[in-house]
């Protein structure tokens, strides 16, 4: 089995409510914290980097809020934020993407450095920009960039860095809306599930043609979850489409047919949830899959089905999800490092791993995960912590071992 982890280090510094962060991600990853923790601004941030990828820096930033929601203030006055991602290629190759962005005095902004380095410089492609001009790179031919986009939008015309981009605007992130799924839906390509859900009909209309397997799967953890549905399909409206569910009903020899419109808020994104971790195919398949509150409108007795959901899908994909509910971290079998434990404190995000009293009690099976946080004990290494604020690692330079 191939190694699903693709992103395993990430340093963020003044995004939003996270002052600085240096995390190591493995192929499951549970992101706890209480509500407002900023556990949401962690995975805004992996985002971000997509959504600037797949389109424009400035639509971005735009659909964020602007510069100022973006990035961080401190004592009252604005900060440059900066992202650094360390990931793993499928041909094994080690390299980082990262790039910092400031506030220029016209109220506009401008990407000052931007790297992308792939097997370590002079061993492999890489470039170095600053402010929209080439420092170095090993290509002997680049094209043109400028300040106000992520260069690696243009690099990716280069086969040099083609992997590298592919891999990073191929992570996708969900906070799915039942409304949207429940709405009749223009038919659209359906290779990657949206991240609200709202062409989820599609989806399930092209796994159903090039990934039954990953279907049965699909409805066999819908079914456990919600175990009066027996399947689910797309379904033709004139011009439009809607999932249509198989379902038992008292009395009846046969499962009924709902439509969408007629599910509750829970199984819609139960299904939304199980396509998300599901729907790598031949024709698609994330790298990594970002989920807010997966338990949320969920039953608590779900939250077995979806933990080994979870499980399962991150064997083929890296998973991140944010969660404070106790029921689905209610396991002993979890791993401690499986945890990224979120703090405000004084208004700004701090993430670390869980501190070494949390990891020995689930050690010893004196506590699962939910049981700890459920005492609020689920709390980040105070050590952890003291060393990123020290360190304060570069953006830029060498992958670290």
């Amino acid at each position: 089995m191939s190694d699903p982890v693709f992103l395993h280090r990430v340093v963020l510094r003044n995004y939003k409510s996270i002052g600085y962060c240096d995390v190591r991600l493995g192929p499951l990853t549970y992101l706890v914290g209480v509500n407002g923790s900023g556990k949401s601004n962690f995975l805004d941030a992996l985002h971000l980097v997509r959504d600037a990828l797949n389109g424009s820096l400035d639509n971005a930033i735009a659909e964020r809020g602007g510069l100022d929601a973006v990035r961080r203030r401190s004592s009252g006055h604005p900060n440059h934020f900066g992202i650094r991602l360390e990931f793993r290629l499928t041909d094994g190759r080690h390299g980082h993407f990262a790039f910092n962005v400031g506030a220029m005095k016209n109220r506009g902004y401008e990407v000052q450095t931007e790297e992308c380095v792939i097997a370590g410089i002079g061993k492999g492609p890489f470039y170095q920009i600053d402010r929209g001009k080439l420092r170095a790179s090993s290509e002997s031919a680049f094209p043109a960039v400028t300040a106000d986009r992520l260069a690696l939008v243009a690099a990716s015309g280069l086969a040099a860095f083609r992997p590298a981009f592919d891999a990073l605007a191929s992570m996708s992130f969900y906070n799915l809306n039942p409304k949207l799924m429940r709405e009749l839906q223009k038919p659209q390509e359906g290779r990657l599930l949206k991240s609200a859900g709202e062409n989820i009909a599609s989806v399930v209309g092209h796994l159903e043609r090039v990934a039954r397997g990953q279907m049965d799967i699909i409805e066999n953890y819908l079914q456990t979850v919600v175990p009066m549905v027996h399947g689910v399909e797309r379904k033709q409206v004139g011009p439009m489409e809607t999932l249509e569910f198989r379902q038992d009903m008292a009395g009846s020899k046969h499962p009924w047919r709902f439509l969408a419109q007629n599910m509750s808020d829970g199984t819609l994104r139960a299904l939304g949830i199980l396509v998300a971790l599901f729907q790598g195919n031949r024709d698609y398949s994330p790298t990594l899959v970002g989920i807010e509150e997966p338990e949320s409108a969920l039953h608590p007795g779900a939250s077995a089905a979806l933990r080994e959901a979870l499980v399962q899908a991150s064997q083929n994909t890296q998973i991140i999800v944010t969660s404070h509910s106790p029921d689905l971290l209610d396991d002993y079998e979890i791993a401690t490092d499986a945890f990224l434990s979120a703090v405000s404190e004084g208004g700004e995000t701090r993430i670390a791993p869980l501190d070494e009293a949390s990891r020995e009690a689930m050690r010893q099976r004196l506590f699962s995960a939910g049981e700890l946080l459920r005492l609020n004990q689920l709390a980040p290494d105070r050590a952890h912590l003291a060393a990123q604020e020290q360190r304060q690692a570069d953006l830029f330079g060498d992958v670290e071992a």
